[in-house]
């Protein structure tokens, strides 16, 4: 079946197209005529950089740049055109940019260093990639995709509305198909077709994959997927086994250099060919699909049946293993009709599988090589495909070789011919800038749905409501197939498996990759090549079938949030029920296949809550409560820094690290802190945390933490210079609890940078809220006055001086940064590049909160002192984390990591 990766994951603005639009991109489908020419520097298109500024905040995550003396069209879609598949690939930038001159963010950036004359002119901008597949004999519908969302014609400018004239364009194309359909390209587009060479863009293609994406490989054994991270100057030398019709096999030592060593014209045509002439099969995917129910051993003759069911274990064969392929078929008095086509499918498969994995090895044997890839579309994520070659491998080299798979095993070629475009970009990208993401119909379709895409959210909402919940499955709807239309833009109900949710559930999904060039490693950690933001290890059944029961049980509260949050109306509850269905089918998908989405941790799961969230328009489901929970908390900080102000400094400092961590039980995304909140109003909590915290705390370092603040033995301590203080939730967490722990900082001269998130997730503050909430507090205080007016946080006249005493005062200012995200949990890896800035000249890092301090990051290590707080609100994390209950206390101190 003709497969669409793309539809689900665009947001409705980059496909929307008015009427008059469509009109027209209707007569442009018209063929070329004669007089027009094609003005193009040398037929690849250039990017000029001269003059290039970044267009409105460089704090933005995916800022805009203009490039003002750019003249040639760039085109943003490429393909590979195989003999039995199509593999497209194309680009979509993000459109939303703005013409900000906040005062306060120009401010933070001139003492972060972040001026416009030190900042990267990025030669991508930010933007999406989208994988999508076709089968070659149906190359008409992969036509009308690339006409429906106007590829061949896109305007190189993300602010301009303007289409490419006719007859412009040049698209990159790589495989056979290159020459086979050029004319059919210019006939139907307009456009005209440049050649890559197949070899060169599948190893370009293979080379960038594998560094820029962390978890692309992996190994298939026995069933179980683990994925493999691969340091990008440990690639070189590997060999690459692609497995499309035929077999090639390629020995890659570096960047362009490489040689196709070997191959093999038994490959995946050879399957699909014998399969439709022994089966009848229609698809690839339903000869696959039936070798899932097959019995080879009625066919295959076995060592077993040679042996009298014996093993020959004398040369360490088993009873099971293939003697001869199809080797019954001699001695058995039967026509093709008396033998399952189920039974030759698996037949075929194996017998394939199996030459391709051990003449792989005998290359590897060749070189001296311990690692192989294999992609191709032959290898499609089907398990026993992958199980049978990394038999082969593992048993022919007794163990020392290793057979490994790639995500996006089918897209080599069309990844290495969009990177064919001369300054393309990618190059320069690295792993923390690429962020894959897995919206509304991946659960549903792993890549096979097709045709135009769903225009807007209705379109969406729709498709959703046509998705039938039986117990815990999930079935696709009938087709939403229009009158007097082809069938593109419908869904097809999943062919096998009855209400299974996927046809092939070991297949992994490819997703969007989004591209974002600003985001970079924090650069205080102790070493990123060990770093793990993931505490609890999802790999395990057990806590991967707990966690997804708490998120799917939470799921109710938070739909009814959501639609509170936009006043309740109707087309808030139906947007609320479709995102409810979307994320329980991305539950139900990861339950079926854990590694659906690669490498699982707890961060993925939250963050991937959210971005469906904000994929049916709920951009802040949390705003209300916030805001009313920010108000209460302001109305009771002057008597806290009152009574904070009357103690010691050492009593003062206890009662701030106690604050901090009974603030912290106000977290809507806890299943015991919304019952919590059903029972009292949010002082009453939090005085009756403030009650609960008796020490010792279930970790407790915060002896050590106050020597090294407040010195001992008569030794004063040195202050700290820049602390950073990641903050969680808003309301009493950050007012009366990390607001005057930050003010305790300031008052002691050392730099505070408050970071938070850069999108809304349940409760959590946003950077964007900071200002306001600090400009609150300032009103009654001098010391956050005086230090948000240097860090640019208070713009004109936004508080009232006071007439306060400024004895008390230093000139160390506060400031605000985004942290690149927009989830309750953070992985260091990908960081806004505002943030990366602060944490050069910090040495002291505060994480707060269950999900920047335990769910993520509980174990990472840093180049500088590090403070990890919170209050674990669930049971099952104590137990598992800190051998605790729920309620118990963590201050966990930790000095500079010596690695």
């Amino acid at each position: 079946m003709a497969g669409r990766e793309d539809d689900e994951h665009d947001p409705p603005i980059l496909d929307d197209k008015t009427e008059a639009e469509a009109k027209s991109s209707e007569r442009d489908m018209a063929p070329q005529g004669p007089g027009t020419s094609i003005h193009r520097s040398g037929s690849r298109p250039q990017l000029d950089l001269s003059k290039a500024v970044i267009q409105g905040n460089f704090e933005e995550r995916d800022p805009t740049i203009l490039l003002p003396n750019q003249s040639d069209d760039i085109s943003h879609l490429a393909l590979d055109i195989g003999g039995s598949l199509i593999k497209l690939l194309y680009f979509s930038r993000h459109e939303d940019y703005s013409n900000d001159d906040d005062k306060r963010k120009k401010t933070i950036k001139e003492r972060l260093g972040l001026t416009n004359g030190k900042l990267r002119s990025y030669p991508v901008l930010g933007g999406r990639l989208h994988f999508v597949k076709f089968e070659t004999h149906k190359i008409n519908e992969c036509l009308d995709f690339i006409h429906s969302k106007q590829l061949h014609r896109r305007d190189p400018y993300p602010w301009s509305s303007k289409t490419l004239p006719l007859g412009t364009g040049v698209i990159k194309v790589t495989g056979g198909g290159a020459y086979k359909f050029a004319d059919l390209f210019k006939e139907r587009l307009g456009v005209s077709i440049e050649k890559e060479d197949e070899m060169h863009c599948l190893v370009s293609g293979a080379n960038f994959l594998l560094k820029a994406i962390r978890h692309e490989a992996y190994t298939h054994m026995e069933g179980e997927k683990e994925f493999v991270q691969i340091e990008p100057n440990d690639l070189y030398p590997y060999l690459l086994v692609n497995v499309g019709s035929g077999v090639s096999i390629i020995k890659v030592d570096g960047e362009g250099k490489f040689e196709r060593v070997s191959g093999t014209n038994v490959g995946g045509g050879t399957y699909w060919g014998l399969g439709r002439l022994l089966t009848k099969c229609k698809s690839f995917d339903e000869l696959l699909e039936l070798s899932q129910k097959g019995d080879n051993s009625t066919i295959d003759m076995l060592v077993g049946d040679i042996y009298g069911g014996m093993d020959y274990s004398k040369i360490g064969l088993s009873a099971s293993t293939i003697a001869s392929s199809f080797g019954k078929a001699i001695s058995e008095n039967k026509e093709l009709e008396d033998y399952r086509p189920e039974d030759i499918s698996l037949s075929l498969l194996r017998m394939i599988s199996y030459n391709i994995g051990q003449i792989s090895y005998l290359n590897a044997l060749r070189f001296g090589l311990k690692r192989i890839f294999f992609g191709g579309f032959f290898i499609r994520g089907h398990a026993y495909t992958m199980d049978t070659i990394s038999f082969a491998v593992h048993f022919w080299s007794k163990g020392d070789m290793q057979a490994m798979f790639l995500r996006h095993e089918g897209f080599l070629g069309a990844m290495g011919a969009f990177m064919s475009y001369e300054k393309h970009g990618l190059d320069d990208l690295m792993s923390h800038q690429l962020v894959e993401r897995f919206p509304m119909g991946a659960p549903y379709t792993g890549g096979n749905i097709h045709g135009p895409p769903l225009g807007d959210l209705n379109e969406k909402i729709s498709w959703m409501e046509k998705f039938v919940r039986r117990g815990t499955e999930i079935t696709a709807p009938v087709p939403m197939t229009p009158s007097k239309t082809t069938g593109l833009g419908g869904f097809d109900v999943p062919s096998s498996r009855g209400s299974a949710l996927r046809s092939d559930a070991s297949a992994l999904n490819v997703g969007v990759l989004h591209l974002v060039p600003t985001l970079e490693v924090f650069p205080l950690l102790a070493d990123p090549k060990m770093y793990e933001p993931n505490t609890i290890d999802l790999s395990d059944q057990g806590e991967r079938e707990y966690w997804l029961k708490v998120l799917s049980e939470h799921l109710p509260d938070l739909v009814d949030t959501a639609v509170a949050s936009e006043g309740g109306t109707e087309d808030a509850k139906r947007r609320g029920d479709a995102f409810a269905r979307a994320f329980s089918a991305h539950l139900a998908r990861l339950m079926e296949e854990p590694a659906a989405y690669g490498k699982l941790g707890l961060a993925n799961l939250l963050e991937l809550r959210e971005e469906c969230l904000r994929e049916f328009q709920f951009v802040d489901a949390y705003r209300s409560i916030k805001q009313r929970e920010n108000e209460a908390s302001l109305a009771v900080l002057p008597d806290l820094l009152e009574e904070l102000d009357s103690m010691t400094e050492e009593a003062r400092l206890l009662t701030l690290i106690e604050g901090v961590l009974a603030a912290n039980i106000f977290d809507w995304g806890s299943r015991a802190c919304v019952d919590l909140y059903h029972k009292g109003t949010i002082i009453e909590i939090y005085r009756m945390s403030r009650n609960k915290m008796q020490r010792p705390w279930r970790v407790d370092d915060f002896d050590a933490f106050k020597e090294r603040m407040l010195g001992s033995g008569g030794k004063q301590p040195h202050r700290h210079k820049r602390a950073l203080l990641f903050v969680d939730n808003s309301g009493a967490d950050v007012i009366l609890g990390m607001l005057p722990l930050a003010r305790e900082f300031l008052r002691r001269g050392t730099e505070v940078v408050l970071v938070a998130n850069s999108l809304p997730a349940l409760n959590d503050v946003t950077a964007m809220e900071l200002p306001d909430i600090v400009a609150g507090a300032a009103k009654h205080c001098d010391i956050l006055r005086r230090a948000a007016e240097m860090g640019g946080l208070l713009v004109d006249a936004m508080v009232n001086p006071g007439d306060g005493s400024k004895n008390d005062l230093t000139s160390a200012p506060l400031m605000v940064v985004e942290n690149g995200c927009g989830s309750p949990c953070i992985d260091l890896r990908q960081v806004s590049s505002e943030l990366a800035a602060a944490a050069k000249d910090a040495d002291l890092v505060v994480l707060e909160g269950m999900g920047r301090a335990l769910h993520t990051n509980f174990n990472a290590q840093f180049k500088c002192e590090a403070l990890k707080l919170a209050m674990v609100k669930n049971q099952r994390l104590a137990e598992k984390l800190i051998n605790g209950n729920i309620y118990d206390s963590v201050c966990r101190y930790e000095p500079p990591s010596l690695s």
